[in-house]
């Protein structure tokens, strides 16, 4: 028999072809996201560049962009790359090879992700369209700051971004328990927040 699940340090059993939002812990997506390195690892620093990080980072950019989002889309936004506590991070020419299972599978596991934090299934392309925005922003910065891209080679694969919404931040690396507690309390501040 093939298993479909992961078990958690929480103790939950999730369930990778039908995710119920009760299977979900945010300590279980801080620690997994905090030990997923971007890039594959490729970047420069004594710590990799994770996707904890990275979520910290696009949600700053998108309350940015944004102007003040109210606080669920700022948590949409925290959580972007969730499902990446489960299945990984992906670059995106093996995410195209892959084909659409993994996009399904995120899917699913995202829709339980968010209801378990009080946020739709789905969120409005309108919220999602600002998300990639900031997404692509942070590639930029990452790209340029630590993955040896140049500012033109960068610009070509994520667009030129508006300098304005990424002034005075610089990316961090710092050591996957440091970044997951920086997370979750990021988590708890907006879901605290939240009516």
């Amino acid at each position: 028999m093939k298993r479909a699940w992961q078990r958690m340090l929480s103790g939950r059993r999730l369930d990778l072809l039908d995710p119920t939002p009760v299977d979900v812990e945010i300590e279980d997506i801080a620690r997994g996201l905090a030990f997923v390195a971007r890039w594959n690892g490729q970047t420069n620093g004594v710590h990799a560049y994770s996707v904890a990080e990275h979520s910290l980072l696009v949600e700053t950019l998108f309350t940015r962009i944004t102007g003040k989002a109210p606080p669920k889309w700022q948590l949409a936004a925290l959580l972007h790359d969730a499902p990446e506590y489960v299945i990984g991070d992906m670059i995106s020419p093996v995410k195209a090879a892959v084909g659409p299972g993994y996009e399904a599978l995120d899917v699913r596991l995202m829709a339980a992700i968010h209801l378990r934090f009080g946020l739709p299934a789905a969120i409005p392309v309108a919220v999602k369209r600002q998300i990639k925005k900031a997404d692509k922003i942070s590639a930029w910065m990452e790209a340029t700051q630590i993955a040896g891209f140049s500012e033109d080679e960068a610009s070509k694969f994520f667009g030129k971004p508006d300098h304005k919404v990424m002034q005075g931040l610089e990316i961090t690396l710092r050591a996957p328990a440091e970044t997951r507690h920086a997370f979750t309390a990021r988590h708890n501040e907006l879901l605290a927040a939240m009516p």
